[in-house]
């Protein structure tokens, strides 16, 4: 299932735009041309994503060329596509082929980090709690974080996902609204920068860099963020900022220098403080009735268990 849309409604407070980069248009790169029944169907599609069909079905049996009918439909249409698959086996697969198609172009991955998932659970006629229990992969948890990155970055982006990217992730206005930007043309203070980090959930870890921390060594502040392969040097001097660099994760050799850069967040729940505030209060306000109700029942027990275990979290 492909999805194409608009991503400028995420843009927010004037900020994406001064980062949006330049990229070239959507161009499929193969040594075939559409034929058959492929040249129609193509513009069909195309010309019903023009005209604001909801729902369009591209019927045909296995080999007969769905998927490089819906790169050229794509390349037609020259907006951000997100193709849904039913599992990461198939998401995986239609990842590869569409990155063949657009060698030039970002086709990134977004599906569940989740190895192994067991949910908390409380059984209370034997006070018994089974601690919840899961096992991330790094690799995919980079892949959502860098996939995320090229949607708000540049246009020329296609997001192939499984179904459980329809599940809420955070706000897409937060995630973008709260990213740091660093441009060497603006002064910026270095405690500024570290507090404005933190608040996006990155952490100091000032003896081993990883994805979603940062380390501070003198004028230089050292930052990996969760979605890149190396990370960033931003290099100080006052309240200037003189350089702002890749640099290699093993050799510290300098990869690539920037004018300006944006950097996202750690994590796709980050919030707002106002936003924090009002979600804590109706959560309290939730508990209240929830307590009062358990004690009504006489189940004190699973009163007690609840309070104990909101007010930890």
């Amino acid at each position: 299932m492909a999805h194409l849309s608009n991503i400028d409604g995420l843009e927010m407070e004037g900020k994406l735009p001064e980062v949006r980069l330049a990229t070239t248009p959507l161009k499929v790169v193969s040594p075939f041309e559409p034929s058959g029944d492929q040249p129609q169907a193509i513009e069909k599609l195309a010309r019903g994503v023009e005209e604001g069909l909801r729902y369009q079905t591209l019927l045909g049996v296995t080999g007969s060329g769905k998927t490089f009918t819906m790169a050229k439909t794509i390349e037609a249409v020259q907006k951000p596509t997100l193709v849904m698959a039913p599992n990461k086996t198939l998401a995986a697969q239609l990842a590869s082929e569409l990155k063949e198609f657009f060698p030039n172009n970002s086709v990134v991955y977004f599906v569940s980090y989740y190895d192994y998932y067991q949910p908390e659970a409380y059984v209370p006629s034997s006070d018994t709690f089974i601690e919840k229990d899961a096992s991330i992969n790094e690799e995919v948890e980079k892949l959502r974080h860098a996939a995320t990155s090229a949607l708000l970055s540049r246009r020329d982006c296609i997001v192939v996902a499984s179904v459980s990217c329809i599940y809420g992730i955070g706000s897409p206005m937060d995630y973008a609204g709260m990213a740091v930007f660093v441009d060497k043309q603006k002064e910026m203070d270095r405690d500024d920068v570290i507090h404005e980090l933190i608040d996006i959930q990155y952490d100091r870890n000032d003896y081993e860099l990883k994805r979603g921390t940062f380390r501070v060594r003198g004028d230089n502040l050292d930052v990996f963020p969760p979605y890149a392969d190396n990370p960033l040097r931003i290099e100080f001097w006052g309240d200037e900022i003189e350089r702002i660099a890749e640099v290699d994760n093993v050799t510290g050799e300098v990869v690539n220098e920037f004018e300006a850069l944006p950097i996202w967040p750690a994590s796709h729940y980050v919030a707002t403080r106002p936003k924090m505030d009002r979600a804590l209060g109706t959560i309290r306000d939730e508990l209240r009735e929830r307590l009062q109700q358990f004690k009504e029942e006489g189940k004190l027990l699973e009163a007690q268990r609840l309070e104990m275990r909101t007010n930890y979290d």
